[in-house]
C-alpha cells in the first residue's frame, strides 16, 4: 500500500490511514504533520463522525485535507500542532 503525502505551506503532511479488516468501513483516516524544522506530530485522527471510510483512496485524500486544515489552523489562528514541553 502506498501512502499519500504532500507539502503544504512548508509543512509535510502524510496520510496515516489504519485498516480495520472485517468492518464495512475498514479505513480510519488520520495524518502526521512535519514542520519546516523537522518536528513531527503524533497521528492526528479525523473527527469521529468522519473517521471511517469504505475506500482507501478516499480515506487518504480526506486525511491530507484534514492535515491542510490543521496547518491552516496553526498558521492562521495560532492553534498548536505540537504539545508544549513539560
Amino acid at each position: 500500500m502506498s501512502t499519500m503525502q504532500c507539502t503544504y505551506r512548508g509543512y509535510h503532511i502524510i496520510a496515516d490511514v489504519m485498516e480495520y479488516p472485517g468492518s464495512p468501513t475498514p479505513w480510519a483516516g488520520g495524518c502526521r504533520i512535519s514542520d519546516p524544522s523537522g518536528h513531527t506530530t503524533r497521528r492526528m485522527p479525523l473527527p469521529v463522525e468522519h473517521a471511517f471510510m469504505a475506500e482507501l483512496d478516499k480515506a487518504q485524500r480526506l486525511s491530507l485535507a484534514h492535515g491542510k486544515w490543521l496547518v491552516d489552523q496553526s498558521l492562521d489562528h495560532g492553534v498548536r500542532l505540537f504539545p508544549e514541553a513539560a
